[in-house]
């Protein structure tokens, strides 16, 4: 039997072709996520562990909890100094102690725009050893910065920027412009800069000056002596360490720790990838099981035969699984040798787009080899089991007599009867998910909407005969006989072309819903910004490090500006939990956001008290006039006097008040943003005023209203087109299917195609009969596919709607139509082979054929 299935694979080569590529495809996407993770990985953790390579002990300065809130305008303090480090290098096994100070610079390139990701702009001091050169920045060229105006960059970081030794760097870390000589340009791979950040280095003074005090440091890294116990050392480091103010860590425990969290931020980005591996797989299922059904139909004489000369039905089962078993192995080798191309393009294309991997090997490990391979093999494998099933339940005499059997009706009922509770129970499941109102009920909307999809799969073959009719109604009318016969061919077996569809209505129900949700959203959020923000400008910084509340009046006093109100806030908690309340300028804050109030007055607010938003006043059962007893983030606790309540505003959020109730409880007073109302809805000129008087610093971003709406519209149109791109692999199997089942579907009606033929149907007429075929069927998976995706869509969108006030579903019927294009395309491209090949079958060769 196992000879019989070797030579069934090879004498159905050309059949069994766009089987195999749906198993190659499918492995070729695990294979290809599997060898990018241990590739990126390893390649991260290697350059981790270079960093590391050297320290033994690594001290950082922490905040002590009761430590006093500076000043405004005051630096950070840290307990790390020249002192402290003297000690350490003084204690046996302590080769040398580097001493670190750590920042933000951003920096401009020649067209004064930013450069870098912001918050991995990273500043550091660089300190050369007895030969004048830093041994953990390398010098690429010129020589490391020693006085006051002098920088050095990174070799990338320079690049980026556009410039060269002996030019002018203009940067900022938290406040105005500044300006020093470009005299090196050092290596780097640390990992942050690698993967879009920038490096500015400054020497050891300058460096305190801009970020701590003089002869302070943000950390202490030790190099023992060779042969010094590293947790012994640390032990030592520990005891001289001032309580609260400073944590010491062994070299290899800060490894272990940079390792965990590597696999942490890798296992996002693998699982999402290996989620649609699995869908693309899933569909996979629907043309392994279609094929082998339809190949044991074909071969049903021969199996006849097989069990006539004392084949056993477990010897037929297990041939057909061999022949499966077989095929996948083979697809999966294949797949695996794709998988490995896809993992080094992807690697490429990332890089091309800023990701900044490390430079390392590519990871093949046997885990990868083993998983993609294993997980081939058993998709087949598994997919070909009813097929398997059904071949052995042919009676011989029965096969023998008969080329193909219809499908017994008791079966079709029971699999309806099956499908119907699934999906009903998924429907319900769905329309219970409409009514929740908490985002952590995700998990129960996923299961609802796969309990859905698998029973309308279930159900395909019994919704194919009216959607595939009434598809005919118009083929009929459009192109008469030839549109007749594509609905004849497509109704007669309904669990062939429902399995056929249903490929593609796997992919279009998750596009149709992400796209659905993700237009709902972004039209959502322009309400939402229409209707709170009235300002024409938002400033704030790209690193997210506050902007001085002194610059708040330099802006109000351009020529052009009409109001300017800051916003700035902290956290609280009171009895019904946590909030976050800003501070604002209360003679401002109405000129610049739409503010319309349920309860009291703004004037009630200037007068004492804090404004909430209507959703905390009813959650926590306040209204105007109650007091409250609130415990801020510094742990002071206070009663507060809710003055007046909101309609919920995105700008202002959960609750405001005026800044000096705010300002007490701030650790360091910076505004996060400054809402800017400008005469006449401001302009180009206005905002070079606005960057002039604010120095034209690189951390300013600028921004008006139609460009924070395109910004936040970018984040969903990211999303969103992400998915389109991972979902194609599973569109494209789907039409893998189309072909392979039209071309089998024209092997097995060959006689037919010839009587056609020999009553006068032209060749063009076998074109027009198989490309119509084709098209229904791919109609039929979009309308259903889409169906499916806009129920899903709705369900989900009200759990959405209960925390996006202004969430509404809307249809993009743009979008939605150029689905259904491209289904129609779709049908047209896959029939092109087969109906080539049905139309230039021999007429005569055809009727006599068996």
């Amino acid at each position: 039997m196992l000879r019989t299935a070797l030579r069934n694979l090879l004498a159905h080569k050309a059949r069994l072709m766009m089987t195999a590529l749906a198993v190659l495809l499918g492995v070729a996407f695990v294979a290809g996520t599997l060898i990018f993770s241990d590739t990126v990985g390893e390649a991260v953790k290697n350059a981790s562990a270079k960093n590391l390579k050297d320290v033994a002990v690594s001290v950082q300065a922490t905040s002590a909890p009761d430590a006093p809130v500076p000043e405004r305008g005051d630096k950070r303090a840290t307990a790390l100094d020249d002192k402290l480090a003297d000690r350490i290098r003084a204690l046996p096994g302590v080769q040398a102690v580097r001493t670190d100070v750590t920042g933000s610079a951003t920096l401009a390139d020649t067209d004064n725009q930013p450069i870098g990701n912001g918050w991995q702009n990273l500043a550091t001091n660089y300190q050369p050893g007895k030969d004048g050169k830093d041994s953990r920045y390398p010098l690429v060229s010129g020589r490391g910065p020693a006085a006051d105006d002098e920088i050095a960059l990174a070799e990338t970081t320079a690049k980026a920027a556009g410039v060269g030794i002996g030019d002018t760097i203009r940067f900022a870390t938290d406040g105005p412009v500044l300006k020093k000589r470009l005299v090196g340009i050092v290596a780097s791979d640390d990992p942050q800069v690698t993967a879009g950040g920038s490096l500015a280095l400054f020497d050891t003074a300058t460096a305190q000056k801009l970020y701590l005090h003089p002869g302070q440091f943000d950390e202490l890294i030790v190099t023992a002596t060779p042969g010094t116990d590293q947790q012994a050392l640390t032990a030592k480091v520990r005891a001289l360490l001032p309580k609260k103010r400073a944590e010491a860590t062994s070299g290899s425990e800060l490894a272990a720790q940079q390792s965990k969290m590597i696999a942490e931020q890798n296992s996002a980005l693998n699982n999402t990838l290996l989620t649609f591996a699995g869908i693309a797989l899933f569909v996979g299922v629907f043309i392994i099981a279609n094929t082998f059904t339809m190949l044991i139909s074909q071969r049903s004489r021969e199996i006849a035969l097989l069990r006539a000369v004392g084949a056993s039905r477990r010897q037929v089962v297990r041939s057909v699984l061999a022949e499966a078993g077989l095929l996948g192995l083979i697809s999966s080798v294949v797949g695996f040798a794709l998988g490995t191309g896809i993992a080094v393009g992807l690697r490429a294309v990332l890089d091309a787009n800023g990701a900044g991997f490390p430079d390392g090997p590519l990871i093949i490990s046997p885990n990868a080899v083993l998983s993609a391979l294993g997980v081939g093999v058993v998709v087949t494998v598994l997919a070909a089991w009813l097929p398997s099933r059904k071949a052995a339940k042919i009676a011989p005499v029965e096969a023998l007599s008969s080329v193909e059997a219809p499908p017994a009706q008791r079966s079709l009922v029971v699999r309806n009867i099956i499908g119907s509770v699934i999906t009903g129970l998924g429907v319900a499941v769905m329309l219970w998910v409409s009514t929740l109102r908490s985002g952590d009920d995700v998990p129960i909307a996923m299961l609802g909407s796969m309990l859905t999809l698998i029973g309308v799969i279930i159900l395909a073959p019994l919704l194919s005969r009216p959607l595939v009719s009434l598809a005919g109604l118009v083929t009929i009318r459009l192109f008469g006989i030839g549109g007749k016969l594509a609905k004849e061919n497509a109704l007669r077996n309904p669990r062939r072309t429902a399995a056929t569809g249903s490929a593609l209505m796997i992919g279009l129900t998750l596009i149709t819903g992400m796209t659905v949700v993700g237009h709902s959203a972004q039209l959502g959020m322009d309400k939402m910004a229409a209707s709170g923000l009235t300002a024409d400008y938002q400033i704030k910084t790209s690193t997210f490090v506050g902007l001085d509340p002194r610059l708040s009046k330099k802006v109000a006093q351009v020529p052009g500006v009409e109001a300017v109100a800051p916003l700035r806030g902290t956290g609280f908690t009171t009895k019904g939990g946590f909030g976050y309340i800003r501070g604002t300028d209360l003679s401002q804050i109405d000129k610049v956001t739409h503010l319309t109030f349920r309860q009291g007055s703004l004037d009630a607010v200037r007068a004492g008290g804090i404004a909430v938003s209507q959703t905390v006043a009813k959650q926590h059962g306040w209204r105007a006039g109650d007091t409250v007893n609130v415990g801020f983030d510094d742990k002071k606790q206070t009663r507060l006097k809710v003055a007046a309540v909101y309609a919920d505003n995105e700008v202002l959020g959960e609750s405001f008040a005026d800044v000096s109730l705010v300002d007490p409880h701030l650790t360091q007073i910076k505004n996060e943003e400054l809402l800017v109302k400008a005469a006449g809805g401001g302009s180009p000129a206005l905002v070079k005023d606005i960057r002039r008087a604010l120095g034209d610093s690189p951390l300013l971003k600028i921004q008006n209203r139609d460009e924070l709406r395109k910004e936040t519209a970018g984040q969903i149109d990211t999303i969103v087109n992400m998915v389109y791109g991972l979902l194609a692999m599973a569109v494209i199997i789907a039409v893998v299917g189309v072909v392979n089942t039209l071309a089998m579907s024209v092997f097995e009606r060959t006689r037919e195609i010839g009587m056609l033929r020999a009553i006068g149907l032209a060749r063009s007429g076998i074109k027009q009969m198989v490309r119509l075929e084709s098209v229904v069927i791919s109609l039929f998976g979009a309308v259903l596919g889409m169906g499916v995706g806009i129920f899903l869509a709705w369900a989900g969108g009200k759990m959405v709607g209960s925390s996006f006030p202004t969430y509404e579903m809307v249809l993009p019927w743009g979008r939605l139509g150029l689905f259904l294009l491209i289904a129609l395309v779709v049908g047209v491209l896959a029939a092109l082979w087969p109906a080539r090949r049905a139309a230039r079958l021999n007429m005569l060769e055809a009727i006599g054929a068996q």
